[in-house]
């Protein structure tokens, strides 16, 4: 009974400050405050809540130790938000590197640090935080490294002065994004799917894709892409949708490592579909400090291209493979899409308010505002008082779980910059790739991946973007693409094995073997894996140049693409052969990297579609073993 009570009075506490949370964000919207009474307070409330929905008291194992820690732990942080509230005028008027570093400040800044790093640790598990403690020991003991690793060190109060006490560090880009953008943007996610809009966005893929070929597969990719560019968490994605999406594709004949790898890689690319795509796309915004909406018009085109040609290539397994569509019963017994279509509003006007110049904070508070209005359009789509209390419970905790391990994050990009690294290595990567773009490139989408495996999107991104960028733009990139390119190989090191969240997830919703559903992901990945090289190599791709630069640009990718997943995908009217997949891949590969109108993509392409065309007429006929086989077993 006492027990009870103390999870009731727990759940109540993280209700209530949950919509307190909320509420600040709201006021700070409509009367901003200093950096410095922002950050730590969003950051605090975030770690308190972190704390009270991810205890180390676990429900049937209740010890009392355990339950003292994280009382502990939430007094520290609010210990730590009255620091900052107390000394919040010397901190906003104190010169950085003139000012003295207080014993106060000491004893709070590595209170903060240390409950940030179990936040992390709760948040999203232990690679993070050895990560992070490898930056935090650079800091100290960089001067024992050789070579051009090395620097003098940071003594303790240099340290907590750069990580703590400044707008950089903890509260610096890193927890701006989350205070300015995040937040908002969750919430809206979390208001979206309490009215019913996740639902929506299934069984409207089911209807428009079911009764395809490989429908149930085609209906995973569509609900995916449309959950994904809300939600932006590919983890998250692949629950919310893959509890559904991946037993009606084992139903109709998918093996179930494949079915929990199209859902993976599906929801991995919501991340890079606009309009609110990953955290990380805020934190490029705020780094490159341009408009979001610039980031997200950028991204469309790539996001497009890597969707279609998902598309295409499940589809043309399942002709291969002789998988079955959903039938006209099944796709009936979804509920009706009419009487909800005005469900559909609140994205629209998400939407329209950034692409007409409002802020990104102010139009997902007023997309958020109208998930609560538009369902009252229709009476078969009024919710109950359970939708709002699910909203206002939600978005404070999922707004905990990215606050708290983003702002730790600050520590990698204090360290960096402080000690000269980011610029070191931007050099070394230079000499190593002996100042060729295409080494260049290939070294940094190598390190993004292995950076990636076991780390949040958001933290590899910003990891590969203080450390590759600089020698990218050194090379003539273009700041947008540089940044893209790094944040496009971070979002597809969720399914690259052998750590691989989104497929870990997908696996265990769809009681598939992990590894399989990794490799099967990482293999879908391939179809749209080198989407980057060509805007890099052409700027129209990421929305830079004329409309008809543009136009041709985006026409010209997605054929090419759809080039390269014919060849993946195995199926021209009849199985490929090898031989006829490798030299179609080759072609595509060529015609995907090489700037449209090029002569190496004019020859690519047009020899790629002319052998296309040939297959598919040979196919009518008796098919030559060199071109066709079998189809697959």
């Amino acid at each position: 009974m006492q027990a009870l009570s103390v999870r009731s009075v727990v759940s109540s506490t993280r209700f209530v400050l949950g919509v307190l949370f909320i509420l600040f964000q709201l006021w700070i919207i409509v009367v901003p405050q200093q950096p410095l009474f922002e950050r730590p307070a969003h950051v605090c409330i975030a770690l308190i809540l972190l704390f009270l929905w991810s205890p180390l008291q676990k429900e049937g194992r209740s010890t009392l130790p355990r339950a003292l820690v994280d009382a502990a732990l939430v007094l520290a942080a609010l210990g730590v938000g009255a620091y900052y509230l107390a000394e919040y005028d010397r901190l906003t008027t104190r010169m950085e590197n003139v000012s003295p570093v207080l014993p106060q400040d000491i004893a709070a800044g590595c209170v903060f640090v240390l409950l940030l790093l179990e936040g992390a640790r709760r948040a999203v598990g232990m690679v993070l935080v050895w990560v992070l403690l490898a930056f935090i020991a650079y800091a100290f003991w960089g001067n024992l490294l050789p070579g051009w690793l090395s620097f003098r060190g940071f003594d303790l109060d240099a340290a907590i002065e750069i990580t703590t006490m400044t707008t950089a560090g903890v509260l610096g880009i890193t927890t701006s994004t989350s205070v300015n953008f995040i937040f908002y943007f969750i919430m809206f996610g979390a208001a979206y799917a309490a009215v019913g809009g996740g639902q929506l966005f299934i069984d409207l893929a089911i209807r428009m894709a079911g009764r395809a070929n490989g429908g149930t597969a085609k209906a995973a990719i569509i609900s995916s892409s449309l959950m994904g560019s809300i939600s932006g968490s590919a983890v998250a994605n692949v629950v919310s949708t893959g509890v559904l999406t991946i037993p009606l594709m084992k139903k109709t004949g998918f093996p179930d490592h494949r079915a929990a790898g199209i859902e993976a890689i599906a929801s991995t690319g919501g991340q890079i579909m606009p309009p609110v795509m990953g955290v990380a796309a805020f934190i490029m915004a705020e780094m490159l400090n341009v408009p979001y909406a610039q980031v997200a018009l950028a991204a469309l085109i790539p996001a497009v291209a890597f969707y279609l040609a998902l598309l295409l290539v499940v589809d043309l397994m399942a002709r291969r493979d002789g998988l079955r569509a959903m039938t006209a019963d099944e796709v009936a017994a979804t509920q009706a899409i009419g009487p909800r279509l005005h469900l559909l509003l609140p994205p629209l006007i998400l939407v329209g308010a950034l692409m007409s110049g409002f802020s990104a904070a102010y139009s997902a508070v007023v997309a958020a505002a109208s998930c609560f209005v538009v369902p009252f359009l229709r009476k078969n789509t009024r919710y109950s008082w359970k939708a709002v209390a699910e909203a206002l419970r939600e978005a404070p905790r999922q707004a905990a779980e990215v606050a708290v391990p983003i702002a730790i994050i600050g520590v990698v990009i204090a360290v960096a910059v402080q000690s000269n690294l980011a610029l070191k290595f931007a050099g070394s990567l230079a000499s190593v790739a002996e100042g060729s773009l295409f080494a260049s490139l290939l070294l940094a989408m190598l390190g993004c991946i292995v950076m990636g495996m076991g780390l949040p999107t958001v933290a590899a991104y910003i990891i590969g973007a203080v450390l590759f960028v600089p020698a990218i733009k050194d090379l003539g990139i273009p700041p947008l693409a540089a940044h893209m390119f790094i944040f496009y190989y971070c979002v597809l090191s969720m399914v690259t094995p052998p750590v691989a969240l989104a497929s870990f997830a997908a696996a265990a919703v769809g009681k598939a073997p992990v590894m399989k559903t990794s490799f099967s992901a990482f293999g879908l990945s391939l179809v749209a894996f080198f989407v980057p090289f060509s805007f890099i190599f052409d700027p129209a791709i990421l929305w830079q140049g004329t409309a008809l630069q543009i136009g041709l640009g985006g026409l010209a990718l997605l054929a090419s693409t759809a080039l390269w997943a014919i060849a993946f995908g195995g199926w021209c009217g009849r199985p490929l052969s090898l031989q006829s997949r490798v030299v179609i891949g080759a072609l595509g590969l060529t015609a995907v990297i090489a700037p449209a109108g090029s002569p190496w993509w004019i020859a690519a392409f047009t020899a790629g579609w002319l052998l296309v065309g040939a297959l598919a007429l040979a196919a009518r006929s008796k098919p030559s073993g060199l071109l066709f086989s079998a189809p697959a077993e």
